[in-house]
């Protein structure tokens, strides 16, 4: 398979790495809205060229995987490159997926090609296992939780406070509402009881802590509905200990089953990741392979990961999957 990558953010890198890890791909190109002299990559004779040219070199490229952002690159990147090549990406924003397919599986179809959107572990892994669950499971509840890890957004956020230099936010899951949730006692969470919050900030010489630390509490969509800790460090402090970005979290099904309902059932599945854009780059990368399979069948359009088969993920034939993982 013939990849090429564009965004050379910590997801373009991440897919940079993984695609090293997978014996049937090869990194063609880098595609960049920067000046392509500027891109300084990990990958020596890989050409680097602007996004402005991808057209240009559709023939060479069996899936571009994209690597920008949901709130503007993807809604604008993902239905325009599918004009030309087979696409996959890792759009985000829940409440706008279904008006994102909907956009990109025209042009899709319109030109022969497949794209597959919000890939990666949540959207992702973690919504193909609350349908598998919802599935086995029709009596029952389903419960999400995020962390321990660093939210990107949130963290965005908190650096945006005036007064702030720099800031981390980890999302953190509540032990007592998963332990709730483990033992299957089915219990009714609010947005306050399942997540905490907590910042650590590195504030401007001379700003006001206290007035920093009320704006982060306070901020509607982001702090307010949680209980929220605002640690203030230093500069070294915070380059120290909170310089990776870890993440994770864990999807429940609780239900029950006989005649009388008489049995209970928990499905759960975790994650725990040293790096969140790695992890969600080499999901990318095992969809990215179904992406080529499912052109080269002859099938068109939009897809998410619902539509794929686990075989196609796999670079092992059908006999091998069978043989050793079945």
């Amino acid at each position: 398979m013939k990849v090429a990558i564009l965004g050379y953010g910590n997801l373009g890198k991440g897919v940079e790495s993984a695609i090293r890890q997978n014996a049937d791909m090869e990194l063609v190109a880098f595609f960049t809205r920067r000046d392509p002299e500027s891109l300084k990559t990990q990958t020596p004779g890989v050409p680097v060229y602007n996004v402005k040219d991808i057209a240009a070199h559709k023939d060479e490229i069996d899936i571009l995987i994209l690597c920008g952002g949901s709130a503007t690159d993807l809604p604008e990147q993902t239905p325009e490159y599918a004009k030309y090549v087979n696409v996959i990406d890792s759009f985000d924003t829940h409440a706008r997926i279904p008006e994102h397919f909907a956009n990109v599986d025209k042009v899709a179809k319109e030109n022969g090609k497949v794209a597959l959107i919000s890939c990666g572990w949540d959207p992702g892994m973690f919504s193909l296992n609350r349908l598998y669950a919802n599935c086995i499971l029709p009596e029952g509840n389903d419960y999400t939780f995020w962390g321990k890890g660093v939210s990107q957004g949130h963290s965005d956020a908190i650096r945006r406070v005036e007064g702030v230099k720099n800031g981390k936010q980890y999302t953190i899951p509540v032990d007592s509402a998963l332990e709730s949730v483990r033992n299957g006692e089915n219990p009714e969470l609010t947005t306050r009881q399942k997540h905490t919050r907590e910042c650590f900030v590195v504030a401007e010489d001379g700003a006001d802590k206290a007035k920093i630390e009320e704006t982060i509490k306070n901020m509607p969509n982001y702090f307010s509905d949680y209980d929220t800790t605002v640690n203030f460090i230093s500069e070294e402090e915070l380059m120290a200990n909170h310089s990776g970005i870890p993440h994770g979290g864990f999807v429940f099904r609780t239900g029950v089953t006989g005649i009388n309902k008489e049995h209970k059932h928990v499905i759960e599945y975790s994650l725990k990741l040293d790096s969140n854009p790695e992890f969600t780059a080499s999901v990318i990368c095992a969809y990215a392979r179904a992406v080529v399979r499912m052109q080269k069948e002859g099938l068109t359009g939009c897809k998410t990961v619902f539509d794929v088969a686990p075989a196609y993920l796999s670079p092992l034939s059908a006999d091998e999957i069978r043989a050793h993982l079945l």
